[in-house]
């Protein structure tokens, strides 16, 4: 059977297309400690890439006095402060990838549990048009690791699962893609991936391709290898 083609990358955010997870583990750190907390880097590495209200609950266990929707947007603002000063701090290879992608005229989406406004942020920042679908966490109808937040962006791209290469760096953002159908790319930044179900993994994506990213959507397809 000839595998379907490929007619869209879906792309995590925060730790796959940006380094923002440093941003939020700065903000995490002075809102528990304003309520007499303490933070740990450990305890930082568990929220990689989990929804904002799941992380938001485990501050209020951690000892912050505030509303799931308050610690939320708290958070929010302080990385969408940081952005402002410093830029996008794009992963090496993120943004010669996706430019490629559009010029090879394959659809994008953004695919992030991160907040809508601070999504569009990001985007607004990128000098080109960069993606054709957001999906944010205040859209999605469950978080990551559920998949509905992939097929979400499946559904307003107008494509299927299987027509779909997915690019992740955190287990529960992996897990999310894969239960979805897509292809699935790991690119690994602060936590492991083992385990998690990536079709194939990547050290970086500085060097990689429209034919790359195709190259794996095949292969996945076809039932062989995954391509390393």
């Amino acid at each position: 059977m000839t595998p379907p083609s490929l007619a869209a990358v879906l792309w995590d955010m925060d730790g796959t297309l940006v380094d923002t997870e440093p941003y939020w583990m700065a903000a995490e750190t002075p809102l528990v400690e304003s309520f007499g907390g303490t933070w740990s880097h450990e305890q930082a590495l568990a929220l990689v890439g989990l929804g904002l209200e799941d992380s938001a609950r485990i501050f209020q266990e951690a000892g912050v006095r505030m509303g799931v929707r308050d610690i939320i947007d708290r958070l929010t603002d302080d990385v969408m402060r940081q952005l402002s000063q410093t830029g996008v701090p794009f992963r090496p290879g993120a943004r010669e990838l996706l430019a490629g992608l559009r010029e090879s005229g394959i659809k994008t989406a953004l695919v992030t549990m991160s907040m809508r406004r601070m999504a569009d942020t990001v985007v607004d920042l990128i000098d080109f048009e960069a993606f054709d679908v957001v999906i944010a966490g205040d859209d999605a109808t469950r978080p990551k690791p559920f998949p509905d937040p992939y097929l979400q962006a499946c559904d307003a791209l107008g494509v299927t699962p299987a027509e779909t290469v997915a690019i992740e760096d955190s287990p529960n953002g992996l897990r999310s893609a894969v239960a979805s159908g897509a292809a699935v790319i790991g690119v690994p930044l602060m936590v492991s991936i083992a385990g998690a179900g990536a079709h194939a993994v990547w050290p970086t994506l500085e060097g990689r391709t429209a034919a790359d990213v195709a190259a794996v959507h095949t292969a996945h397809f076809s039932a062989k290898e995954p391509v390393r």
